[in-house]
């Protein structure tokens, strides 16, 4: 871990980010938005396309799959081309939501795993008297399933998803209303996460933030983002506390 110092007195609780931060879920991802496609008679989009994409939501995955897969398929071009096929990604939207829906439930945390270190760095929180919530832009229909399946559920107090609060990350709105479910003041509460989205949201809140390096965050490079520090797991957490 660089720049922030980890001092468990520093806080009273955490906020942690799910999809890219704790559970690698670009399998299920890649599943549920492929089916999706067959059944709309679309191409696949590569894995590869689809982690560029993650952080955003669902609806903001759902609508960049489409545009990808309907730029590749028919070479339409930048610029008005490009606004054109936004308006069409848009209007099978609908269609689209629902037969992800359909796919995403059915195989929720299939094709996904648990980073190596997200267990002992969230034990390492809690041993230390830190009272945690998940917050992800992931729908919570999605997102409490997914820390059930991967044994996460029992170390949160909340887990709220992207359709909790009238706005998503990187507003600060989810990081606030986050912090008064769990009773604390932004300045002692730590956000970690795996994004751009992550750190603005928490910059915005006045919460201090944590960067994991390994997530996906929107394909650019996770260090040239304005955070208080970067860990390559949570299991820093834990040594750092020791120490």
């Amino acid at each position: 871990m660089n720049s922030i110092s980890f001092d468990p007195t520093r806080f009273d609780a955490a906020i942690v980010d799910l999809d890219g931060t704790m559970v690698d879920t670009l399998g299920d991802f890649a599943v549920s938005l492929n089916h999706m496609l067959a059944d709309l008679s679309l191409p696949p989009v590569a894995p590869a396309a689809i982690e560029k994409m993650v952080g955003k939501g669902s609806e903001h995955l759902i609508l960049s799959a489409l545009a990808h897969v309907m730029s590749s398929n028919e070479g339409v071009a930048a610029g008005a081309g490009a606004e054109a096929l936004q308006a069409r990604a848009q209007a099978l939207f609908d269609r689209a939501w629902e037969r992800y829906q359909h796919h995403y439930l059915a195989i929720n945390g299939q094709h996904s795993a648990v980073y190596p270190g997200v267990v002992e760095g969230l034990k390492a929180l809690r041993s230390r008297g830190l009272r945690l919530a998940c917050l992800t832009n992931k729908p919570t229909s999605f997102a409490k399933p997914l820390l059930a399946a991967k044994g996460l559920e029992g170390f949160f107090e909340f887990a709220f998803g992207g359709d909790a609060f009238a706005r998503k990350k990187p507003d600060p709105l989810p990081l606030l209303k986050t912090c008064e479910a769990l009773g604390t003041t932004p300045a002692r509460t730590l956000m970690i996460g795996d994004s751009s989205n992550d750190a603005k949201a928490a910059r915005a809140a006045g919460c201090p933030v944590l960067l994991v390096t390994y997530g996906y965050n929107h394909g650019e490079p996770v260090r040239g983002v304005d955070a208080d520090g970067f860990v390559d797991s949570l299991a820093e957490l834990d040594r750092a506390a020791a120490a």
